[in-house]
Parts: structure tokens; sequence; C-alpha cells
């Protein structure tokens, strides 16, 4: 395949431009043939996966409602991802393919922008549900009385509002919105890190020292919390790992697209593979959330139970 390079202004309107010229797409429409099969897919998947997953969470009474509350959030968020973002990146690579630059160019630049903001506002969420296991911990007993269900309304919104405005920096300048999706990337990665290693350094510490300070008729429902929390955090933690992986190779793409000064057309079809490995992550969740997590697994099948006796 011929490297070509193309670089431009700095505003995605010409990057969207660019990404729709039969000169830079031209000589890939079989790499996305294949990408539109499977992203249709993941769409389905994404949607009644976490559709499934909203249903069994409403059902639920065992998670904390704040603790809900932001896995709700995370679900939505997925689903928004499967019948937004990844329907309008297929009519993005379908107009390529069909050369119809009008709607390309459109569909791509608002693919980009729900993209980008249902990438950030599932890094925000997962830092939060983090921070939120964080607090149980040290909190102990206050932590129903610091963490309720209101407060943690508003940070979910917030979790809304600020990649909605951050993202539509798309329109005006490609600086502004990569240095906003770095550094909030940053943050929430550091931030993430940071909320594991204390709980995991604090576990470690009361296995270490704790047991002595038992009393004798509390071991029992102590040790049963402990567990419960334990069980919790690696829930948790197996939805981060998962959004790393999934990730982690747009990030590094991205990267090496920036130091290039440019773009080539094998750097292109790397993106585009990778931004679906990205949306892959939607579909993977609820799967991780039955998985791990009990509760909403017994809810899911009952939900699935339910719905085969009724047809």
């Amino acid at each position: 395949m011929e490297m070509k390079n193309f670089t431009g202004g700095e505003n995605l309107q010409t990057i969207a431009a660019r990404s729709c010229s039969v000169d830079f797409t031209g000589e890939v429409h079989g790499e996305l043939v294949f990408l539109t099969v499977i992203n249709t897919f993941l769409s389905i998947t994404a949607f009644l996966g976490n559709t499934l997953i909203l249903v069994a969470l409403r059902k639920d009474t065992s998670i904390h409602p704040s603790s809900k509350l932001l896995y709700r959030n995370l679900a939505i968020t997925d689903l928004c991802v499967g019948v937004i973002a990844e329907p309008l990146r297929v009519a993005y690579w379908i107009s390529v393919m069909n050369e119809r630059w009008d709607i390309c160019y459109y569909a791509n630049l608002t693919a980009n922008f729900a993209g980008a903001t249902l990438c950030v506002v599932s890094l925000i969420t997962l830092t939060a549900i983090s921070v939120d296991r964080l607090l149980a911990l040290l909190l102990g007993l206050r932590y129903r009385q610091v963490v309720t269900l209101k407060r943690t309304r508003l940070i979910a919104i917030g979790g809304w509002i600020v990649p909605i405005v951050g993202a539509s920096s798309f329109f005006l300048n490609r600086f502004i919105v990569s240095l906003f999706v770095y550094i909030a990337t940053a943050f929430c990665l550091v931030t993430t890190i940071c909320a594991y290693t204390k709980i995991f350094m604090s576990l470690r510490h009361n296995q270490i020292h704790g047991q002595n300070h038992v009393v004798q008729g509390s071991s029992q429902a102590n040790t049963l919390n402990k567990a419960r929390y334990r069980k919790a955090v690696y829930s948790a933690l197996w939805v981060q790992v998962t959004l790393v992986i999934c990730y982690l190779p747009y990030l590094i793409v991205v990267a090496f697209r920036t130091s290039q000064g440019g773009m080539l057309i094998s750097t292109y079809l790397a993106r585009e593979f990778t931004v679906t490995l990205l949306y892959l992550n939607s579909s993977l969740n609820p799967f991780v959330y039955c998985w791990k997590i009990t509760e909403v697994r017994q809810a899911v099948k009952e939900t699935l139970q339910l719905q085969f006796c009724i047809n």
C-alpha cells in the first residue's frame, strides 16, 4: 500500500474533510467493509447487554444506592456508545465507500465528537467508582452519611457536562481537544491508581495488624463485611482493567500520529481499528458485571428467565 502523508490545519473541520478524500480513503475499502460489519455487531451487543444490565441494576437492592448510580451511569454511557457513537462511525465508513463526501464530512465530525465525549464520561465515571470504594473504606460507618445519592447524582451530571464542553472544542481547534483528552485521561488514571493503591495498602495493613483488635462477638460480622468489600473492590477493578486494555492501543496510535506531525494511510487504518477496540469495551462491560458481581448476575438470570417464559 502506498504511504501517503497528510497534514493540515488544526481545526476538526479540516481533519474531517481530509478523512473524506478519495485520495486518502480510496485504497482501504476492503478494511472499512470489515470494520463496518464488526461495529454493526458490536453496536447491537452493546445495546442489548447494557439494556439488560440497567434492568438488573434496577431490580437489585443489595448494592448501595450511590454505587448503583455510578454503575448505572457507566451502563448508560456504554449504551450510548452502542446507539450513537458506533452507528455514526459505521455511517462514516459507508459514506466513504460510496463516496458520499457530503454525508461523510458530517458523519465523521459527529462521530469524533460523540466518541470523545462518551470515552471521557466513561473515564470519569470509573474514577468516581474507585474514589467511592476508597471512601467506603476510609469513612466506615460515616460513608452512608457523606456519600449520599444527591451528591453522587451531582457528580454524575458533572461527569457529563465537562466532557461535552471539552469535546465541543473539536469544532474550534485540534490542539485544544487533544490537550483536554490528554489531561482528562491522565487525571483519571492517576486518581484511580492512587485510590486503588491506597485501598490495597489499607486492606493489607488491616489483614496483618487488625485481627487482634476485633472483639470476639463481632468477628464474624466484621469478616463478612471485609469479604464483601474486597469483592466490590475487585469487581470495580476488573471493569477498570478492561477499559485500560481497550483504550491503550488507541492512545498509542494517537500519540504516534501526533509525533509524526501528520497521518499516513497506515496510521489512519490503525486509528480506525483501535477505535473499534475502544468501542468493544462497551460490549464487554456487561459480561464483566455478570462475571464479577453476583447480585447483578442473579438479576440478569431472573430477567432472562422471565422474558423467555413470557415469550
